[in-house]
């Protein structure tokens, strides 16, 4: 596939989610791919990563089980693309970018987030119910600023791993690179944490995770510095300046600098001590603002996250033209 058959493939799937999300009749029909992949790394954890085993051995399992995963999400998505162009020839770009959509999270985040500054609306309770749903901290912990943070933390570095990268990995790859994102992603999820039966093994999941994640943590930045550029109200120097002080500073690799980005921009103080599961976290805080969240600052997030995501798929559509024209121009 040619690198504008990829970017058309690409703003398509852009297009397609922001409009129609995944529909949830076809989900309870064939379920979605992250449920067939994560179908697979579920078994493959069963049968392989056995607690008996010495760590050596369960890192090495690990790092089969993810090359198995890795090799049957491409392998599929490579078979199914080169059969619709087989069949389609350049229409085979309107089923790709809708099947690419659904790697995609726009849609969903933004309900999931917005669904936090509803229930705040009505009552903490309600707050911390919406949270528990997109964050893996203790909810009764929460107070309404906690709880806005919470919130606004997840938009953040969801959109640079539920939005950017498996953008940027179509548009590099088409439907394939985009599979191979997010079958990476979703290993990390399910078995990347440093607990007992999944440190070791899941050790390969959560490097490459680190590592696909890199460019697309940074563009995300970028992408929120410019949007803060265009929204009044919000601070975009102050975010370049929060994401070059702190994002580095962060526990992760990557989720730093799209939190800190944020922080900046809203002029908030994001990330910090929490507590996951009963164990406290110590993190570098995000941002030098108020700590004092609420509904409205959620919803200002939410702007800005909106914004960004224009300015990303205004940029997929003006590289296609450039890379269109210089193609076309080509002898």
């Amino acid at each position: 596939m040619t690198f504008v058959a990829s970017l058309s493939v690409t703003l398509l799937a852009i297009a397609a989610e922001a409009a129609f999300g995944y529909p949830k009749r076809l989900f309870g029909w064939i379920g979605h791919p992250v449920t067939w992949i994560g179908g697979l790394i579920g078994r493959l954890d069963t049968a392989l990563n056995r607690p008996e085993r010495e760590a050596a051995a369960r890192r090495r399992r690990g790092v089969v089980a993810l090359a198995i995963v890795l090799m049957a999400a491409v392998g599929t998505a490579l078979l199914g693309q080169a059969a619709l162009v087989g069949w389609l020839g350049a229409w085979a770009i309107v089923p790709l970018g809708l099947a690419a959509g659904s790697l995609i999270a726009q849609r969903s985040l933004h309900e999931h987030v917005a669904a936090v500054a509803a229930g705040l609306d009505r009552s903490l309770a309600d707050g911390r119910a919406a949270v528990s749903q997109i964050v893996g901290r203790d909810p009764q912990s929460l107070d309404e600023g906690a709880v806005s943070r919470a919130a606004i933390e997840s938009l953040a570095e969801n959109f640079s791993d539920g939005i950017v990268a498996p953008v940027l990995f179509t548009a590099l790859g088409g439907l394939p690179g985009g599979v191979f994102y997010k079958a990476v992603n979703t290993a990390d999820s399910m078995i990347g944490h440093r607990t007992p039966r999944h440190e070791a093994y899941g050790w390969s999941a959560a490097r490459l995770d680190d590592v696909v994640n890199l460019p697309a943590s940074r563009l995300s930045a970028l992408l929120i510095v410019a949007a803060a550029l265009l929204l009044p109200g919000c601070r975009a120097g102050d975010a370049l300046r929060a994401v070059r002080r702190d994002a580095r500073h962060h526990r992760s690799p990557n989720a730093g600098w799209p939190e800190s980005a944020v922080a900046g921009a809203l002029g908030l103080r994001l990330a910090g001590p929490r507590t996951y599961a009963g164990v406290p976290v110590h993190d570098h805080w995000m941002g030098d603002g108020r700590p004092d969240a609420g509904p409205g600052d959620i919803r200002r997030a939410l702007r800005l996250y909106r914004t960004a995501c224009l300015l990303q798929a205004a940029l997929v559509a003006a590289l296609l033209l450039v890379v269109w024209a210089l193609t076309r121009g080509s002898p």
